[in-house]
C-alpha cells in the first residue's frame, strides 16, 4: 500500500470514545481514547450526554493525528463505528440535542414492548426487521422520546427533529450538517428498517408512529457518507466507512464466509456468524437476523447473539462494590481459587439478552457460604461471560445446522487479555478461541471499510490477507467437568428469570 496512507478510525463505544490511526497494511500508528460519562436518571435507565460523545469524538481524533505525528489534513479517509441502538434527537437546524441520548442499556420502554407483545405484532415484527421486540432497539426509545420531547411529535413531521443513532449524530456534526445518514448496519437495529429490502419500512413507521422526514438516509457500510467540515475537523475528510461496532467487529475478524464466527467482549458480548446473502432468524433463542455489513452491492447477513452484560460485570466490581481497583484485578483473584465452589453470578443488571429475552430478569449470586470470599465472586464474574456466550453460540449452532467442529471462535475485546478468561471460554465452549492481534477490531473493521470504500483495498481477499492472530486457547476441560459447571450456571439463570 501506499506509504503515505492513513487512515482515522474512530469507534465511539459505551464506556470510552477511542480514534486510531492506521496506515495502509492496517497496522495501528497511535491512538487515544477517553471515558465516557453512565448517567442513571432512574432504576433501568442509562442515558449519555450528546454532546460529551461528540466533545469526546474531536479529543480522540486530534489527539491520535498529533501522536501519529502528521496533520489531520494528511488523513486519507475516516471511519466510523459506534455504540449501536443509542440514539439522539437533535434540532435540524441548530444541531443541538434535544435530550440526553438513550443508551442501547436502557429499559425504559418495557411496558411498551410489552404492550405490543399482547397486541400480536411480534411475529410481524420478527418477519420484516429480523429483530425481537426488547427495549434494546431504537424504535420505542424514539417513541418514548417523541411523547417526551415539547412538540416533538409535531416537530418531527414537521421535519424540524432529525433522529439518528450515534453514527448520524457525528456525520451531522462533523459535516456541519450536511449529512443525515446511516449505515444499513446501524439501521438494521432501530426496528425500523426492512431487512430484505434494505429500506425504511412502512409498516414499523406506523407500528411507532414515526415521521420518515426525521429518518437518515440509509447508505451501505462502505460509502461516500460526505465530507468533514473544515471548521470542525480542521480539515475536509472523506468519511467512506460506516458500521455499528459489532459489524464493524465482523469485518474487522475478517469473517467473510459463511459460517465464521466472531465474538467481542466489550461492555457486553457480542455473538455474530456470518450467514452469506440471506437473513437466517430464529425463534429459538431469540436469535436476531441482521446486517453483517454491505460493500458495494454485496449484502452479507448475519445471525446474532447479544449479551448484556461481560466487561459490565467487572465494571461492577469495581465501581459498583469497590472490590477491585483495575479489571486486570481479577485475574489475579481468581489465581486464589482452584474452582468456583459452586458460586455462580446471574449478570442480569439490564435483564437477559440472548438466548433467553428477559427484561425482568434480575441478576442473583448463589451457592454462597461462610467460606465464600471476593475471590470466588470475581471467578464467578468472569465464568458468567463465558457461560453466556456458550449459551448463545450453542443454540446460533442448532439454528444455522452447522455441526460442532474444531473451527475456532474469532475473539476481540478487552476482555480477551483476561487469559483465565479466554481459556476457561475455550473449555466451556468445547471449541478454540482466536484472539485477534489487534484487539480494537472494531476500530480495525471501520478502517478496513473507510479503506474499502476509499479503493485503499479492493477486495475482501486484500482485507483478509492483512488479518493477524495473536494467540488460540485451545479447550482442555474434561466433558464431566464441563457438564457439571453448565448446569450449575442454567440453575443460577432459572433463578434470575421472571418468566
Amino acid at each position: 500500500m501506499a506509504e503515505k496512507t492513513r487512515i482515522l478510525a474512530i469507534d465511539q463505544g459505551t464506556t470510552s470514545t477511542r480514534a486510531i490511526v492506521f496506515d495502509g497494511d492496517a497496522q495501528p500508528v497511535a491512538s487515544q481514547q477517553v471515558e465516557l460519562s453512565q448517567h442513571f436518571p432512574q432504576p433501568g435507565w442509562v442515558e449519555h450526554d450528546p454532546q460529551e460523545i461528540f466533545d469526546s469524538v474531536m479529543d480522540v481524533s486530534r489527539g491520535a493525528v498529533a501522536r501519529a505525528g502528521i496533520e489531520m489534513s494528511d488523513i486519507t479517509t475516516v471511519g466510523i463505528a459506534n455504540q449501536r441502538e443509542t440514539l439522539v434527537l437533535w434540532d435540524r437546524e441548530t444541531g443541538r440535542p434535544l435530550a440526553n441520548a438513550i443508551v442501547w442499556q436502557d429499559r425504559r420502554t418495557s411496558e411498551i414492548c410489552e404492550g405490543l407483545e399482547i397486541r400480536g405484532v411480534g411475529e410481524d415484527v420478527r418477519q420484516i426487521t429480523g429483530l425481537v421486540l426488547d427495549p434494546y432497539f431504537s424504535a420505542t426509545k424514539l417513541r418514548w422520546l417523541l411523547d417526551t420531547v415539547r412538540d416533538g411529535q409535531r416537530r418531527a413531521e414537521d421535519g424540524e427533529i432529525c433522529f439518528g443513532t450515534i453514527d448520524s449524530w457525528l456525520m451531522y456534526r462533523l459535516t456541519n450538517g450536511e449529512s443525515h445518514v446511516t449505515d444499513v448496519t446501524n439501521a438494521s437495529r432501530t426496528m425500523l428498517l426492512n431487512l430484505h429490502d434494505l429500506q425504511w419500512d412502512p409498516d414499523m413507521m406506523s407500528l411507532f408512529d414515526i415521521p420518515e422526514a426525521m429518518l437518515p438516509q440509509v447508505l451501505p457500510s462502505a460509502s461516500d457518507f460526505g465530507v468533514t467540515s473544515g471548521d470542525v475537523m480542521g480539515a475536509e475528510l472523506p468519511v467512506t466507512g460506516i458500521a455499528g461496532d459489532q459489524h464493524a467487529a465482523l469485518y474487522g475478524q475478517a469473517c467473510f464466509e459463511p459460517g465464521m464466527t466472531k465474538c467481542t467482549f466489550g461492555t457486553g458480548a457480542f455473538v455474530l456468524t456470518n450467514t452469506g446473502n440471506r437473513a437466517v432468524s430464529s425463534k429459538e433463542g431469540g436469535l436476531l437476523a441482521t446486517m453483517g455489513y454491505q460493500v458495494g452491492a454485496k449484502r452479507v447477513y448475519a445471525l446474532e447473539g447479544s449479551v448484556f452484560s461481560t466487561g459490565a460485570t467487572v465494571q461492577w466490581l469495581r465501581d459498583g462494590l469497590g472490590m477491585i481497583d483495575h479489571a486486570v484485578d481479577t485475574e489475579l483473584l481468581v489465581m486464589e481459587t482452584s474452582g468456583n465452589d459452586g458460586v455462580y453470578l446471574v449478570p442480569a443488571f439490564v435483564g437477559l439478552g440472548a438466548p433467553h429475552w428477559d427484561a425482568s430478569a434480575r441478576g442473583v449470586i448463589i451457592g454462597l457460604t461462610l467460606g465464600t470470599g471476593k475471590a470466588h465472586v470475581a471467578r464467578a464474574a468472569l465464568e458468567s461471560t463465558a457461560y453466556q456466550v456458550n449459551d448463545v453460540i450453542e443454540v446460533m449452532d442448532n439454528v444455522i445446522g452447522r455441526r460442532k467442529t474444531d473451527r475456532p471462535v474469532r475473539a476481540d475485546g478487552g476482555q480477551t487479555a483476561n487469559t483465565f478468561l479466554m481459556q476457561f471460554q475455550a473449555d466451556i465452549l468445547n471449541r478454540p478461541v482466536e484472539v485477534a492481534a489487534i484487539q480494537e477490531t472494531t476500530a480495525l473493521g471501520a478502517a478496513f471499510l473507510a479503506g474499502r470504500g476509499a479503493g485503499v483495498w479492493r477486495s475482501d481477499a486484500e482485507v483478509a490477507a492483512l488479518w493477524q492472530s495473536a494467540e488460540t486457547y485451545e479447550p482442555q476441560m474434561s466433558e464431566g467437568e464441563r457438564l457439571t459447571l453448565r448446569a450449575g450456571w442454567n440453575d443460577a439463570v432459572r433463578k434470575a428469570m421472571t418468566r
